[in-house]
C-alpha cells in the first residue's frame, strides 16, 4: 500500500509529553522494581557513572582522534585493563569485545591460536559442563570446534568421572562457568584445572558471574588461563535495552600474546606517562570496529575508583549473602523446591516452579503472576530442562534491601497459596500489566516480519 500521504495529528507540547512519559511509565526498569533475573545480574546502574560518561571530554571524542589529543580517555582505558586484570588474577587484559558473547569467542581464538603456533592443530574438542552459561557452546561452534559436554554430579559441581574419561590429546580446553548456572561455586575446581592442564588443554572461565567473587577469589590464582567480564554484570554498566555491552578478556602470559589489538600501553612513569596504542606481538585481530563500546568503560572505571578494593568486596559478599537469604526463606517456608538447596548458594539461587497441591502450575505461571505483584520474573527454564526441570533461577544482586527481599518473598507465598486454591488465577496472569499473556508458540511459529498499516 502506497504511504504517499501520512496524516499527521496537530497536538500541543504537554499532549506530546504527557503521551511519552505515561507510555515510559507502563515499562518495568530497575528504577521502579526488582528484576531477579538470575544470570544476567540486573542491578541498579549508579547516576556517578551516568554523569561521568557524559563529561564533555569522554562524551564528545572522536574514535579517529590522533592518540595525543585523546590522553585522558586512553589513561583511562588503561587503567581499567589493569584493574581488570588485578581483580581476575591476571597479567594482561583487552577491553574491545564489544559483549559477553564476543568476549567468550575471542577466548576460544585465542586458545585456537595458542595451540595453532605451537604446532598442535588436533586439538578441535572443547569441553563444556552443562551448567555453563548458553552461549559457550556456540562460541565454541563458531570457532570451528567440536563441543563435547560434560554433566553435572548430584551436587551440582563437574561429573569429575566423566571429565577424567573425556580429556584427550585433541582437547583444546574446558569453558567453565564458576559459580556456575545452578549458583554454586565447584567445589572441585582446582582438581578441574589441573586434570585439564595435565591433558595439554587450557582454562577458559566464563567470567559473567565474577559479581560473586570480587575480592574473595581470582581465577588467574586458581589456574585459569582466560576469562572474560561483563561489565553490565559485575560492574553495573546499563544493561538490556540501555546497553550496548562490553566483554573485556584477562589472560595469563601464555595467552597475552594473543589479545586482540590494539590495547593501551603506558611509556614512562606514571607521573610523567604518555599513553599509546599497542598490538600485541601474535594478536588474533581486532574484534570491534575502534576500541570497544568507551562509554561502557566510563562506567565500568567509575563504578570501581568509587568502591575500591574494599567495596568491591562488599559488593560480592553481599550479592551473596542476600542470595542465600531468599534461599534460607523459601526453605524454611517450604514454597518452592531447591534442586541444591542443601548448600550455600553463591550470587544466585536455583529454585524450581513446582507446587505440592497445585500439578498443572509451571515455573511460567509463577513467573506471570510474580509481574502482578510488581516483580519482574525471574529466569526461566534456565538452568536447562534437564538439569532442573521447570527451573526458576532468582539472582536478588547486592542492590536490593532486606525489605525488598522480603516482599518478594511474601509475593512467592501468596503465589504458592493462589496455586492451590485458585490455580486458574496463574494460569491466565499476568492480570495487572499492559499487555497480557502472549501466545509464545504462535508467535514463534507464525512470525510477523513487518508493519502492514
Amino acid at each position: 500500500m502506497a504511504r504517499t500521504v501520512l496524516p499527521m495529528p496537530e497536538v500541543s507540547q504537554i499532549d506530546v509529553t504527557r503521551h511519552f512519559t505515561r507510555l515510559s511509565q507502563r515499562n518495568m526498569s530497575i528504577d521502579t522494581t526488582m528484576y531477579p533475573l538470575g544470570s544476567c545480574t540486573m542491578k541498579y546502574n549508579p547516576r556517578v557513572n551516568e554523569d561521568a560518561a557524559r563529561l564533555p571530554g569522554f562524551a564528545m571524542l572522536h574514535p579517529l582522534q590522533d592518540a595525543a589529543t585523546a590522553q585522558g580517555a586512553l589513561a583511562l582505558m588503561y587503567s581499567l585493563q589493569e584493574w581488570l586484570a588485578e581483580i581476575s588474577g591476571f597479567t594482561a587484559t583487552s577491553i574491545q569485545p564489544a559483549a559477553g558473547a564476543q568476549g567468550e569467542f575471542t577466548g576460544i581464538l585465542m586458545m585456537r591460536a595458542y595451540h595453532a603456533a605451537r604446532g598442535d592443530h588436533k586439538r578441535t574438542r572443547m569441553l563444556i559442563p552443562d551448567s555453563a552459561h548458553g552461549t559457550n557452546p556456540a562460541s565454541s561452534a563458531m570457532a570451528g570446534l567440536t563441543v563435547v559436554e560434560i554433566p553435572s554430579d548430584s551436587r551440582g559441581n563437574v561429573d569429575l568421572a566423566t571429565l577424567k574419561a573425556t580429556l584427550s590429546d585433541d582437547v583444546c580446553g574446558l569453558m567453565i562457568t564458576n559459580p556456575n548456572t545452578l549458583g554454586m561455586f565447584e567445589e572441585h575446581i582446582q582438581e578441574v584445572v589441573a586434570l585439564v592442564h595435565a591433558a595439554g588443554g587450557l582454562v577458559y572461565g566464563d567470567g559473567a558471574n565474577m559479581n560473586a567473587l570480587l575480592g574473595i577469589a581470582k581465577p588467574g590464582e586458581i589456574g585459569f588461563d582466560v576469562i572474560h567480564y561483563n561489565l553490565h554484570k559485575t560492574f553495573s554498566t546499563p544493561h538490556g535495552g540501555g546497553g550496548p555491552g562490553s566483554g573485556p578478556v584477562a589472560c595469563n602470559d601464555k595467552l597475552a600474546d594473543f589479545l586482540p589489538g590494539p590495547i593501551v600501553e603506558r611509556i614512562g612513569s606514571e607521573k610523567e606517562a604518555h599513553y599509546a596504542w599497542k598490538t600485541p606481538a601474535h594478536s588474533i585481530g581486532r574484534m570491534r570496529a575502534f576500541h570497544g563500546n568507551f562509554g561502557m568503560h566510563v562506567r565500568a572505571y567509575t563504578y570501581i575508583r568509587v568502591h575500591g578494593e574494599d567495596g568491591l568486596r562488599a559488593v560480592s559478599q553481599n550479592a551473596v549473602l542476600n542470595a542465600n537469604y531468599v534461599q534460607a526463606r523459601i526453605r524454611q517456608m517450604n514454597l518452592l523446591p531447591l534442586p541444591n538447596g542443601e548448600r550455600f548458594c553463591m550470587h544466585e539461587v536455583c529454585a524450581q516452579g513446582k507446587i505440592d497441591g497445585a500439578p498443572s502450575i509451571t515455573a511460567l505461571d509463577v513467573s506471570k503472576r510474580l509481574m502482578d505483584y510488581g516483580f519482574h520474573p525471574p529466569t526461566n527454564y534456565f538452568p536447562l530442562p534437564k538439569i532442573v526441570p521447570e527451573s526458576l533461577l532468582i539472582e536478588p544482586t547486592e542492590t536490593e534491601s532486606m525489605q525488598m527481599l522480603d516482599r518478594f518473598i511474601d509475593a512467592l507465598r501468596q503465589i504458592v497459596d493462589e496455586a492451590r486454591t485458585q490455580p486458574e488465577l496463574l494460569k491466565n496472569a499476568p492480570h495487572n500489566v499492559e499487555m497480557r499473556r502472549l501466545d509464545e508458540v504462535k508467535a514463534a511459529r507464525e512470525l510477523v516480519l513487518c508493519c502492514v498499516i
